[in-house]
């Protein structure tokens, strides 16, 4: 996005103003034409990340540690014609299919020539999606009939097209199962070539302890795998000899049991000592795209790894794959993502790429060497609007946020729940569903970035029952299970809501409301200025627990307010700086009516007064408005 050439961003008048998603190496030139692109094409994208195992499971058993004949498991086939209309009624773009690639699982598939998985390197029942066993299929548990569970996966990938909605599923380049078996006979599987005599190698796969075997981690806290039950695999011990580094880097062959004691760590041409086994990008290629990353890496030898990881993402994109979200992307070479993402690219050049980054000193590195189109915005935007959702944060601290990321703001995703993260109603959260509303409007329509929700979260899964293996307050991604706040909304199948009480489905209608507009207005594809200091500053009681911004293009302005009080509302003169009233072409005088974009039924008189615009504004707690002049 071109910025506002009017005037510059100026914290000390109280006010910011930052453009949309231009590269701050970028020319004005090159930031007209992305705004042209952008504007012409749809709004912002909606990502809906959905846990497969778990999205059309309608069994409420839920014991801990259930198994899949007594807790159930959701399929493939779940995703009806009316399950996928209805995600895409929500004003979803794009679904991320998490848990897809073939994991570790407890499940006994040897019929179908599946190997047993050890129950010790597992974690819960159903296994983490995050171990991955074979990257050339799917989870057989999702499958109705699992000798057909690639046909069944390809199937959902049509029907998501058929509804208007791009597929994404995961890749974790950083580790795999400890028993990674593919039966994929045109595929090499990983750590088959190994020279398991030393430690290193640049063509291994994998790093191993020569002389050690691997032992298995002293339990803590009276943990049983399968939570005690008997199993045949279940006695302490897992073969693995020489042992090999674990997942999150440990180098002992006994990991500790907080280690990623299930997975092992690939080897990307990183010698032990951290020095590197391949070409450096060359100095200026951060300006380069992706065509030009591609061209240079097509006449370099690559660390084995660096193919078999290539290979699986073009398998999966020639199969209708529309993205991929990286897990764990920062433990992996930047210079290996120059080259993955680029053939991505090469064969889908719309492919969208999602990276769960970390470090924010090396999130321009990511973006522009490795080539990624969106990072996690977790420890900055989304850690400030947790603490102000649990009532101990400010909003005077989510415009620095905002002027930091300017030049990379497109490229951050935003969201305020996902597999990792505390489900907003859970009470280690912030107890109540309701509080997330405020801080979803302001997630979702302060910057040009791709929005994504978490399945559940739109009818305020509380995630409140032990499912076995971790803790509540996030829904389990390691054992078989319902998730009842959106089984009722599944409603055995009709996948209408019909179960939802009062409070969950206005929840749903809110959602629903905020995410179809975000995803059609164009002024969320233009300018972003902060009006929050200019209002501490200047209005009377306009407190920390208010938040205001303004995003506008040719065609549409908007003043977004927002109350993050539960307790109490508030009612306050806003006032739109002077700067604001000149970009936006009005003068003394003027009177214009707006109406809120969320519900319609709210509308003010914005009137210009010796250069500023003032409003009266009545929030209720936690309300929000959107209002369109």
């Amino acid at each position: 996005m071109k910025r506002a050439m009017i005037w510059t961003c100026a914290l000390a008048l109280g006010f910011s103003a930052c453009g949309g998603g231009a590269d701050k190496e970028q020319t004005t030139t090159s930031n007209t034409e992305k705004t042209t692109t952008m504007q012409t094409s749809e709004g912002k994208a909606v990502v809906y990340q959905v846990f497969t195992r778990l999205f059309g499971n309608t069994n409420t058993t839920n014991k801990p540690w259930g198994t899949i004949e007594e807790n159930g498991v959701g399929k493939f086939n779940d995703f009806t014609d009316k399950a996928l209309e209805e995600i895409k009624d929500l004003g979803v773009t794009h679904v991320w299919y998490t848990g897809v690639p073939h994991h570790a699982v407890i499940t006994d598939y040897t019929k179908y020539g599946i190997s047993n998985d050890d129950p010790d390197v597992v974690k819960g029942r159903a296994g983490s999606p995050y171990a991955v066993k074979d990257y050339y299929n799917v989870n057989p548990d999702l499958a109705e009939d699992p000798a057909k569970r690639l046909e069944e996966f390809k199937a959902l990938v049509d029907r998501t097209h058929k509804h208007g909605m791009k597929v994404i599923i995961d890749i974790v380049p950083n580790h795999v199962a400890r028993k990674y078996e593919s039966l994929n006979k045109e595929a090499e599987g990983f750590g088959v070539s190994d020279d398991t005599s030393v430690d290193y190698k640049k063509d291994n796969n994998f790093y191993y302890i020569p002389g050690k075997s691997f032992k298995v981690p002293a339990s803590l806290d009276n943990y049983k795998p399968l939570g005690g039950d008997e199993h045949a695999l279940s006695d302490g011990k897992f073969d693995e000899n020489p042992a090999k580094w674990t997942g999150n880097g440990s180098r002992e062959a006994q990991p500790h049991f907080h280690d990623w004691y299930e997975t092992v760590k690939i080897n990307y041409g990183v010698r032990p000592d951290g020095t590197y086994d391949f070409s450096a990008l060359p100095e200026g290629f951060d300006k380069k795209p992706a065509a030009d990353h591609y061209a240079f890496w097509q006449d370099k030898e690559v660390p084995s790894s660096w193919t078999k990881f290539r290979d699986v993402a073009l398998y999966w994109t020639k199969m209708g794959v529309d993205g991929f979200r990286f897990d764990m992307a920062e433990m992996v070479p930047v210079e290996f993502w120059s080259y993955m993402n680029s053939s991505i690219k090469n064969a889908n050049p719309d492919a969208f790429l999602v990276a769960e980054v970390y470090n924010p000193a090396q999130y321009r590195n990511y973006i522009h060497l490795g080539k990624m189109d969106y990072l996690y915005d977790k420890v900055e935007l989304y850690d400030t609007l947790k603490h102000i959702m649990q009532g101990h944060g400010s909003t005077d601290n989510l415009a620095p946020i905002q002027d930091g990321l300017a030049d990379i703001e497109h490229h951050m995703l935003h969201f305020l729940e996902n597999h990792d993260e505390q489900r907003i109603a859970a009470p280690e959260f912030a107890g109540d569903m309701m509080k997330g509303k405020p801080a979803m409007v302001v997630s979702a329509l302060i910057s040009t970035s791709p929005t994504m929700i978490y399945f559940g979260q739109e009818v305020g899964e509380p995630a409140a029952e032990d499912a076995g293996f971790g803790t509540n307050s996030r829904t389990t991604i390691f054992d078989y299970f319902g998730v009842p706040h959106h089984q009722r909304w599944v409603n055995d199948g009709k996948f209408d809501g019909g179960q939802l009480t009062e409070e969950e489905k206005g929840l749903r209608d809110f959602y629903v409301r905020l995410l179809n507009f975000t995803k059609n207005s164009s002024a969320l594809m233009g300018e972003y200025a902060d009006i929050h200091a200019f209002n501490r500053q200047n209005a009377a009681d306009y407190g920390d627990k208010l938040h205001s911004f303004v995003r506008w293009d040719d065609q549409e302005k908007l003043i977004v307010v927002n109350n993050f009080d539960a307790a109490q509302g508030a009612e306050v003169e806003m006032q739109l700086p002077a700067e604001i009233v000149k970009a936006w072409g009005l003068k003394d005088g003027d009177k214009v009516t707006m109406m809120d974009q969320l519900y319609q039924q709210i509308s003010a008189d914005l009137k210009v007064e010796n250069g500023v615009g003032k409003f009266n504004v009545k929030l209720a707690p936690l309300g929000s408005f959107i209002f369109k002049l």
